[in-house]
């Protein structure tokens, strides 16, 4: 069962979501949050898998709850789901620790998946978004991530350039003909070899340090 905690300061807004997801069999709604204190309140009881957290949220927005989550070492993974997709909130959950961005206007299939896909320990970007940040990375000049390259295997490299496109770990090994549990240990050393916490890391990494290819 993937327990969800839900984070927006709209009544009906939830309610919409938790009748949305309460129809998988496998997902079970354990709370409700009106804003990021509630949330930071709420986790350590409700131990969710996920919290589904929107950004704009009276007292503590839903970036610096996720920030206080991930130092506060909760298992919970979030999942921002706003109607806001500015590049600077993206770029700022991810480094708060978000294991992914959704808008609101996504499919109940979208947020379904979505939900699946964080539980996972992967990470997920609307699509609009990714193309967005990968345009911006383009149009900046080329970094010098030589440095952080030098410390990575030719493997490492190809595992941290796949997941930079966006590939789940199943994507990956089918990519590079390994087995999947060969692909998490080589995200395992990336993490270790680079001092990152988690793949979304590693992702924001590839791309602010030319590891990935224009």
């Amino acid at each position: 069962m993937i327990r969800i905690l839900l984070a927006d300061d709209q009544e009906l807004v939830r309610e919409g979501l938790r009748m949305m997801l309460e129809a998988e069999p496998d997902f079970e709604v354990v709370g409700e949050a009106g804003n990021g204190r509630e949330v930071l309140a709420q986790t350590p009881t409700l131990d969710p898998d996920v919290v589904v957290m929107d950004i704009r949220m009276p007292e503590l927005d839903g970036i610096e709850t996720t920030a206080r989550l991930a130092q506060s070492g909760a298992r919970a993974r979030v999942l921002v789901l706003t109607t806001f997709d500015l590049d600077e909130y993206v770029y700022r959950a991810l480094r708060a620790g978000a294991a992914g961005f959704m808008l609101k206007d996504a499919t109940r299939e979208h947020l379904v998946a979505a939900v699946r896909t964080v539980t996972a320990g992967e990470t997920i970007l609307a699509p609009a978004i990714t193309r967005r940040l990968i345009e911006d990375y383009c149009r900046r000049p080329a970094p010098d991530g030589a440095a952080s390259a030098s410390t990575l295997s030719a493997r490492e490299l190809e595992v941290v350039r796949a997941l930079a496109s966006g590939k789940s770990n199943s994507e990956i090994a089918a990519q590079l003909f390994l087995g999947e549990a060969t692909v998490k240990s080589h995200i395992a050393r990336v993490l270790a070899k680079l001092g990152l916490r988690d793949r979304v890391q590693i992702v924001i990494h590839a791309y602010e340090n030319g590891l990935v290819g224009r």
